[in-house]
């Protein structure tokens, strides 16, 4: 059994202050502690970096495209580049998925409603069995819901999505395990 933990879109454009994040720096502390945890297990630590177009705070050429400051990124951890909400969809994660062995997910990062939501539906529907800490991941509040009742209600629905092996595994950072 080997885990990789994708951490999706922790990047300076996103958590700037306009557009603040629910419990972004508890969030990178755990996220920190997690990946530790994951590369002691011999497990491979995924950064995806969105790619926005040009005049988007992602592009390549921006400040807010890199990796937040706080992230404990070490040189053996990936970095794989998405242009879409999906990690999988035209990436190279899921060869580098299956050239690493990898047989097991946790999925984590920013923003719940959004890039971490299809990621879990697209790793559920290719099969991996995925954990998503309850506490690993964040959005913003929404005109329509607050941030802290859409990573609920997210977590409610990943608990219980119909997949080819099941839902997704969901518990708090400290609660996952990887043996």
């Amino acid at each position: 059994m080997t885990h990789a933990l994708l951490v999706i879109d922790m990047q300076q454009g996103s958590f700037g202050p306009s557009t603040p994040r629910h419990d972004a720096a508890g969030l990178v502390g755990r996220l920190n502690k997690l990946a530790g945890m994951v590369r002691e297990a011999g497990g491979a630590v995924v950064f995806i970096q969105h790619d926005g177009p040009p005049g988007d705070p992602h592009h390549p050429d921006l400040p807010g495209w890199k990796l937040l400051d706080a992230l404990e990124v070490q040189p053996a951890d990936a970095i794989i580049r998405k242009k879409s909400c999906d990690a999988f969809l035209d990436t190279s994660l899921e060869e580098f998925l299956r050239n690493r062995a990898i047989d097991r997910l946790i999925v984590t990062g920013c923003a719940t409603d959004y890039c971490v939501d299809t990621t879990v539906r697209s790793a559920l529907a290719r099969g991996y069995p995925t954990t998503v800490p309850s506490d690993g991941h964040t959005t913003s509040d929404r005109p329509h819901l607050a941030a802290a009742k859409i990573i609920e209600h997210h977590n409610a629905i990943w608990s219980d999505f119909l997949a080819p092996r099941g839902p997704a595994l969901v518990c708090s950072c400290a609660e996952v395990r990887l043996a």
